[in-house]
């Protein structure tokens, strides 16, 4: 009952010099014809469904070459799609695309016209100033997935700067580190709080909110459906009871847990009632069921 992106992604090598290690064959590509017809497929199969968007991606400057990465941000560009690639989360990638192509991830797709207000750059951890500079020229937008940054000791992104150069921001996730989205949204303002050492920095709980909803839709190509899909919450779970309306989108932001959540409605479809998913009982039962084919349970 969720709305979904499905975002065709490229994969095509180890890293500069580098070649695919055997459990990476799986996911690999041997060019970009394969990748581009499948696209094509899906747009052409989900095209006219507003439940599911159709995306591009890149993994990464170290798993797909350049030219390949112009490639297909060109095709999103051509048929206005978003098209996602990760970008300077770790400072080996930059060591890497540095003695590859003599500078840095943003630096290079800035230079090669890459960046857009399609492109959505996801952990953009490790930036100059220039480069938060570029990615606020293109009015693109920037992924932040601030748990699994904070799992794998990635580092702190200068969100402020990004926020004021232009980029949107938006909220994700890319591992299983944390299932709580409340926080990951507040972890946007918290952690740069760390970083910079001071009690208020990004922006106040309506922006943050903005990011982790209409943002978010649009970094998936869902545009306006954001409107038609609605979060209530319980008023008395402890975790935002006595809230004052005036104060009601701080409390959400930064004291609301996922068991606050009451209802869910998508389109004309309610998925969550008092709490639970409509199709709880049968999911877990298919899971429970998976998992012993697995041998785990």
């Amino acid at each position: 009952g969720i709305r979904i992106c499905l975002i065709r992604t490229a994969y095509m090598r180890g890293g500069h010099n580098t070649p695919l290690e055997s459990a990476q064959n799986r996911f690999s590509d041997l060019s970009t014809d394969n990748i581009l017809h499948d696209v094509d497929t899906l747009r052409s199969r989900y095209g006219s469904d507003p439940m599911v968007a159709v995306a591009v991606a890149a993994h990464s400057i170290r798993a797909v070459p350049l030219p390949q990465v112009s490639e297909l941000a060109a095709y999103a560009d051509r048929y206005d799609l978003p098209f996602h690639m990760h970008v300077c989360e770790q400072r080996r990638e930059l060591d890497e695309c540095i003695a590859e192509y003599g500078t840095t991830p943003i630096a290079l797709l800035a230079d090669t016209g890459i960046l857009s207000s399609h492109f959505v750059g996801v952990h953009a951890t490790h930036l100059s100033d220039e480069e938060v500079v570029a990615l606020g020229d293109a009015e693109a937008y920037v992924c932040l997935c601030r748990t699994t940054e904070r799992d794998l000791g990635d580092g702190l992104p200068n969100i402020s700067d990004l926020l004021q150069a232009g980029a949107r921001l938006c909220v994700g996730v890319d591992s299983h580190a944390c299932g709580n989205a409340f926080e990951e949204v507040r972890a946007v303002e918290l952690d740069e709080r760390s970083r910079l050492e001071a009690r208020h920095t990004v922006a106040e709980a309506p922006a943050l909110l903005d990011a982790a909803t209409r943002l978010g839709y649009e970094a998936c190509g869902l545009s306006n459906a954001w409107q038609d899909d609605r979060v209530h919450l319980n008023a008395h779970d402890p975790s935002i009871a006595a809230t004052v309306n005036t104060h009601a989108s701080d409390a959400i932001l930064f004291g609301a847990t996922p068991r606050a959540v009451n209802k869910v409605f998508v389109r004309d479809m309610t998925i969550v009632e008092d709490g639970y998913h409509v199709q709880y009982e049968a999911a877990l039962e298919q899971y429970q069921n998976t998992l012993q084919k697995l041998g785990l349970f």
